[in-house]
């Protein structure tokens, strides 16, 4: 506070300004402060349900691909909690979201920079002959005083919200939520005769499969309403998985706006598919539950858009439409779980001042460089970055914790116009432009 300037401010502490920061601890060549406005760090709390693993490997942790030798890598947390034995034994490379969860309140806590229960309220552009640099306004929650911070750069880490169906906000909590509030209602859920799932990624999948975990001891008819034409697995596959890396990343934001929102259809796999071991698990589920000519008292029905909904009698309409056979229909259920996704979260201090200042790709997108930073109309050298709202700008890896650490480098190395951490180069096998394979236009 008071006089001081910061090299960076980071706007919200999720997973991706959390890593960031525990980067910066560790080098003295980058001073900052990060504030969030939640009382504490926790990771997706609607959606920690037992048995589900995160769907990468242990090693995209918050630190290890910048610095494996971090104080703040996901195998020290394993040292410092005594878990190196049973998570060896285990033979894993997926960690419980539970258990990750812990491990980033547990960086959380060991960093004094983070600042929790102080929300941005206002980023100002200071242009000031001598330095420019923006004025940070932060509201404390707990006493409603606000504070005033100076800053070179500013790290937008404002995260996503949920995507829900128009109309849905006026529907009681406790019986049409979105997945994200999964754990905080599940008891509400299990009271009903009827619950219906919509949607067709991963979260859909891991609350479909703990309520049908549920399902033997209530009874209970469960439904699953997915746009999709089907349920289809994430890809695996190791080549593939090279879309993750730094060099794909440099390709991808290469390309033309136009290529890059072809180019994401193309990678939808990567993007939205569901882990192969889940699928395994619902359908060992429903083959056991159905042995003998049992009724499952479970319904899927893919190929379906739900286009509205109603209150009823006893319950809930969907409107629902089979989009391939063009047949419209209602389906009638007590309570819904709409796991359909997020859409990135922009501040409304930063609609009012920065919108018409910034360069955008389309009306939602705005233009990003390969360094993570906004795009302003004017030259600067007093940055805004930003940490979402980038899978049209970096690719389908935007929202992988690995490559998260690999953007914080970017950023980091960046702000400090030195390299201070390694930035990997030459991370695959393929080779995906021509200018790397020497050819001419």
């Amino acid at each position: 506070m008071g006089n001081q300037l910061y090299d960076v401010i980071g706007v919200g502490v999720g997973p991706y300004n959390l890593g960031l920061a525990a980067l910066i601890d560790q080098t003295d060549e980058v001073k900052a402060a990060f504030f969030e406005k939640t009382p504490e760090f926790i990771w997706h709390p609607g959606m920690l349900i037992e048995k589900m693993d995160l769907q990468v490997p242990f090693l995209a942790d918050l630190t290890t691909f910048a610095d494996p030798k971090s104080p703040y890598t996901f195998m020290n947390y394993l040292h410092e909690h005594n878990r190196m034995f049973p998570f060896f034994f285990h033979r894993h490379f997926e960690v419980p979201r539970q258990e990750f969860n812990h491990y980033l309140q547990w960086v959380a806590e060991q960093l004094e920079d983070l600042h929790f229960g102080h929300t941005v309220i206002d980023v100002i552009d200071k242009k000031t002959a001598d330095t420019p640099h923006y004025e940070v306004i932060v509201k404390e929650t707990a006493t409603g005083e606000k504070k005033y911070y100076k800053a070179k750069h500013v790290v937008l880490g404002t995260g996503n919200e949920p995507i829900v169906l128009n109309g849905m906000d006026g529907l009681p909590n406790e019986d049409i939520m979105h997945s994200s509030r999964y754990l905080f209602q599940k008891d509400h859920l299990l009271k009903s005769k009827h619950v219906t799932v919509i949607g067709s990624g991963q979260s859909a999948l891991e609350v479909f499969l703990d309520l049908l975990e549920e399902q033997e001891r209530k009874d209970m008819k469960l439904t699953l309403l997915t746009r999709t034409g089907g349920l289809f697995q994430l890809d695996k596959a190791k080549f593939a998985q090279e879309a993750f890396t730094p060099q794909y990343v440099d390709y991808f934001h290469s390309l033309d706006f136009e290529q890059r929102k072809q180019t994401l259809d193309t990678l939808k796999p990567l993007r939205n598919g569901i882990d192969p071991q889940t699928l395994e698990r619902l359908y060992t589920k429903l083959y056991h539950r159905t042995a003998g000519m049992k009724d499952s008292r479970v319904l899927i029905q893919p190929m379906t858009e739900v286009q509205n909904i109603e209150a009823v009698e006893e319950g809930y309409q969907l409107h629902c439409k089979q989009w391939q056979e063009d047949v419209e229909y209602t389906y009638d259920t007590e309570k819904v779980v709409f796991a359909t996704g997020y859409k990135p979260h922009i501040p409304e201090w930063f609609m009012d001042r920065y919108k018409d200042k910034v360069e955008w790709e389309d009306e939602l997108m705005f233009k990003v460089t390969r360094d993570y930073q906004l795009v302003f109309e004017d030259e600067r050298d007093h940055h805004i970055f930003t940490l979402t709202n980038l899978v049209h700008s970096h690719g389908a890896g935007a929202t992988n914790l690995g490559l998260s650490v690999h953007r914080n480098v970017h950023i980091i190395n960046t702000i400090a116009g030195k390299e201070v951490y390694k930035n990997q180069e030459d991370t695959t096998f393929q080779q995906f432009s021509m200018k790397e394979f020497g050819g001419s236009q």
